[in-house]
């Protein structure tokens, strides 16, 4: 885990995009962003960058490679599997079912998001905090 890694943020409501933009601005966390509105183009992006993201936040709802579908990809996939990215669901879809299915993927964490603003800001600074002081196998030099 690359603590000072890109943030991937996978959310198809450009809206939600903004609001989360002006979250980590706030917060003053210096990890680069990176939004997708699709589970397809953030895996493409997987794929093809060399380097290590710090973290995934996805959303479950998403056209094309829903985030459901991304995580296992991920999970399944043993070059991704190994880079250790935390992966995070921040979504507004909350039923039984769907934490049962994210946690199914083996998912990091699951969060709802909150109706106002200074409630999603505290969410994601919980998030980040936690991320930032957790140890990955991949954080020591052999």
């Amino acid at each position: 885990m690359n603590k000072s890694g890109t943030i991937i943020i996978i959310e198809d409501d450009s809206d939600d995009q903004l609001v989360l933009e002006e979250v980590f601005s706030e917060l003053g966390y210096p990890n680069k962003r990176m939004y997708f509105a699709d589970g397809l183009a953030a895996l493409e992006y997987l794929h093809t960058t060399p380097d290590l993201p710090f973290m995934i936040i996805s959303d479950i709802n998403l056209p094309q490679l829903n985030g459901l579908e991304l995580r296992r990809k991920v999970k399944n996939d043993a070059e991704l599997s190994l880079k250790c990215i935390p992966y995070v669901y921040f979504t507004t879809a909350i039923n039984q079912q769907a934490v049962i299915d994210a946690y199914s993927t083996s998912a990091q964490g699951f969060f709802v998001k909150p109706g106002s603003f200074d409630e999603i800001k505290e969410t994601i600074k919980v998030m980040m905090e936690y991320w930032r002081k957790c140890a990955a196998p991949n954080n020591f030099n052999f």
